[in-house]
C-alpha cells in the first residue's frame, strides 16, 4: 500500500524525491516535465469496487480524467513510455473463460471496471496520436508485506490482521467465490520488465490458479496457527464470483512467471505482519 513510511530509509539515501500531487492536478505536468522521465508508472487509483458503486462520479474522476492527466503531464515532458496498473478481474467482468485471457470479451459489471477499460482506451488513444507507447498490466488480486488491512481492498491484509489479533473475518456471500492472487514482489516484476519493453498493449498480471475465499480463510488460519471460525455476510453488489486470468501471454512478451506459490505468499505476508505488530 502507499505510504510514505514505506520510503523512509530511500529518502533517507537520496534515493528518491517524492512530490504529493493528485494526479488530476493542474500542476502534476509540472511536476513530472523537471524529472523528464524515461517511463511514467502510473498507479495511483481509486481502488476499492464497491466505493465505485456507491460513488461512481468520484471514481470516473480519479481513474479516467486523472488517467487523462498522467498521459497529458507525460506527453508535455515527452516520456516515451506509460506503464499502467490495470484491473484484470474488474474489467472482464463475469466471463466463462476460466483463466481469462487477454482475448476475452471485457465486459465490467462495476463503475472501477469500467473506468479502468477506458483508461486502456486513453493509452492506446494517446499512442496513435502522440507516440506514447505503453504497456496497461492488468493485475490478478495483488497481496503481500505492507498491504494496507485497514482499507476496503486486501482481503488476505484484512484476513491476516483479524487472524493475528484473534478476531473473526467476515465472509461476505457463501465464500465460493474465486480470486487469483498474485504476490507484490512477482507484480513489482513484472512492471520491471514491462518498462523495458513496453508493447502498446493490454497484458494479465495473474497466477492461472482460482482460490475460493473460503480456502484462503483456512489457509491463512493455519498459517497463523489459529482455530476460529468467520462471520458471515451478506453479498455485496459489484463483486465478481469467478476471476482468474491467464498469464500465458506476459509469460511470452515479458518472459514474467507468477514466481511464489500462494501458500508463500501468505507465509511472507504473515510473517510481515508478526514483524510489524507489537501484541504478536
Amino acid at each position: 500500500s502507499g505510504h510514505l513510511s514505506r520510503l523512509t530509509d530511500a529518502r533517507q539515501r537520496g534515493d528518491v524525491t517524492v512530490h504529493q500531487v493528485d494526479v488530476r492536478a493542474p500542476e502534476l505536468a509540472d511536476v513530472v516535465a523537471r524529472f523528464a522521465p524515461e517511463v511514467v508508472f502510473h498507479l495511483a487509483a481509486q481502488i476499492d469496487v464497491r466505493a465505485s458503486v456507491a460513488d461512481p462520479v468520484f471514481d470516473a474522476d480519479v481513474n479516467v480524467l486523472g488517467t487523462v492527466g498522467v498521459l497529458e503531464a507525460a506527453r508535455k515532458a515527452g516520456t516515451p513510455r506509460v506503464i499502467f496498473a490495470s484491473s484484470g478481474g474488474a474489467t472482464f467482468g463475469s466471463t466463462d473463460r476460466i483463466p481469462t485471457p487477454e482475448t476475452a470479451r471485457r465486459r465490467p459489471e462495476s463503475p472501477y471496471g469500467v473506468a479502468k477499460k477506458v483508461a486502456d482506451d486513453y493509452l492506446d488513444y494517446y499512442r496513435r496520436m502522440h507516440g506514447i507507447d505503453y504497456l496497461s498490466l492488468g493485475f490478478a488480486n495483488v497481496y503481500g508485506p505492507g498491504q494496507d488491512p485497514l482499507g476496503e481492498a486486501g482481503v488476505v491484509a484484512i484476513f491476516t490482521a483479524d487472524l493475528l489479533a484473534g478476531r473473526s473475518p467476515t465472509i461476505f456471500g457463501d465464500g465460493e467465490q474465486t480470486r487469483d492472487f498474485v504476490f507484490v514482489e512477482d507484480v513489482s516484476d513484472a512492471c520491471f520488465r514491462g518498462a523495458l519493453v513496453g508493447g502498446g498493449r493490454y497484458l494479465n498480471i495473474g497466477t492461472g490458479v482460482e482460490t475460493t475465499v473460503n480456502q484462503l480463510f483456512r489457509r491463512l488460519a493455519a498459517e497463523v496457527g489459529v482455530h476460529i471460525e468467520p462471520r458471515r455476510g451478506a453479498a455485496r453488489p459489484g463483486e465478481q464470483l469467478r476471476s482468474c486470468l491467464d498469464p500465458a501471454a506476459a509469460q511470452r512478451h515479458l518472459g514474467w512467471e507468477p514466481w511464489t506459490s500462494l501458500d508463500d505468499g501468505l507465509a511472507l505476508t504473515v510473517g510481515w505482519f508478526r514483524s510489524t505488530s507489537p501484541s504478536t
